[in-house]
């Protein structure tokens, strides 16, 4: 630890594994650190020594957070004490609530050491301000919070529509199924329905990209690891995009050296997904989409390759990014929403993994590295 003390930080949670984080972080960083794990035990602890800011847990059996800040706001000589809400709750319910009981900040779990400093040093300072500094700051707070309402509330719509979306995609797919069940179906109509079924698929796809990359930006994007079976699982992905593939006089071949992975078999295989949809969009008719796995050092490298126009080395970066459309950019020949990549970048870096684009003439290789089971 520093030899200079910078300030003395009660940090209030009931989770040790939290509390063990937040204070060998502010202790590295050279600030005098006191715990408690209850609101009653906070309360305790600044009867006996005002500290100079207040990391403070929303949800805690017992006095819950929102309650500890109301007492604490109480106190002799703590009105002005910053306080700094640590909560997994991101909703604009939370965010309302710890605002309304004296709140200064507002930071989401998991919590990251260095923002966690950062908001720490702004607190300090905010307790220092000059009463002029003080009405600035109190203007920029003011501004920040009806962002962070907006931000919160757009995620809450996004939300709400995309889980709503959900059941009639559903439906949609359930019906297609139960028409492919009746034998009096001509193979045209079957052929159509099949086809619909594939639609259905990727407008599933897209929702579901949706729905985990908001967990993501949340923190809460969290793999099941365990062993995977790649040869099954290789297997189901190039079964259900054979018919779309050959709608397009495209073949899809397999060649497997690996056969196992330590992944989260529902997130692997949505990568997987997406990133065969990916190829099979952009291969030129009467050619080959190659979903392939084999050893690469100490990891699996699964890939899946393409005879495409390629990406360019200097998009080849920036292909994962939200929103991105290379396409725009001239040369690659690659559009879309943007969002399957990035839901795959993240996908794979929740599970100890990387991914990466690979030269590749013709076409593009998408390359995901696993650790083996």
């Amino acid at each position: 630890m520093p030899e200079t003390i910078k300030g003395h930080i009660l940090v209030v949670d009931d989770n040790v594994q939290n509390l063990a984080l937040a204070t060998a972080a502010l202790e590295d960083d050279g600030y005098r650190v006191r715990e408690a794990t209850s609101g009653e035990e906070a309360l305790a602890a600044l009867l006996d020594e005002l500290p100079d800011c207040v990391l403070l847990d929303v949800r805690m059996p017992g006095m819950d957070g929102f309650a500890t800040c109301e007492r604490l706001r109480q106190l002799p000589g703590a009105k002005g004490i910053p306080v700094v809400f640590l909560t997994a709750q991101r909703d604009l319910e939370t965010f309302e609530r710890a605002i309304s009981v004296g709140g200064d900040d507002f930071l989401t779990k998991p919590l990251s050491p260095a923002e966690l400093l950062v908001r720490v040093q702004a607190a300090l300072k905010l307790g220092h301000m000059t009463h002029e500094l003080r009405e600035h700051y109190d203007l920029v707070r003011r501004q920040r919070d009806d962002l962070m309402r907006l931000q919160l509330q757009k995620e809450q719509l996004s939300s709400f529509v995309i889980h709503d979306i959900k059941n009639p995609i559903n439906t949609v797919d359930l019906h297609a199924q139960l028409l492919l069940r009746r034998a009096e179906l001509s193979e045209r109509s079957r052929h159509s329905v099949e086809q619909i079924r594939q639609e259905v698929r990727s407008i599933m796809r897209l929702v579901l990209n949706l729905l985990d990359i908001s967990k993501s930006d949340e923190g809460t994007l969290v793999a099941q690891l365990q062993k995977v079976d790649l040869g099954q699982l290789v297997s189901e992905v190039a079964q259900e995009f054979r018919i779309r593939a050959e709608s397009g006089r495209i073949s899809i071949a397999t060649h497997l050296e690996a056969w196992s992975v330590k992944a989260d078999p529902d997130l692997l295989k949505r990568v997987l997904e997406n990133l065969l949809d990916n190829a099979i969009r952009y291969a030129p008719e009467d050619s080959q989409v190659t979903l392939s796995a084999g050893p690469a050092g100490e990891l699996v490298a699964i890939r899946v390759a393409d005879q495409g126009k390629g990406i360019p080395e200097a998009m080849r970066e920036r292909v994962f990014d939200r929103f991105a459309r290379l396409g725009e950019d001239g040369g690659a020949g690659r559009s879309g929403r943007g969002l399957g990549l990035q839901f795959c970048k993240l996908a794979v870096q929740a599970q100890g993994g990387s991914i990466a684009v690979e030269e590749a003439s013709p076409g593009a290789v998408f390359c995901v590295k696993l650790p083996p089971a």
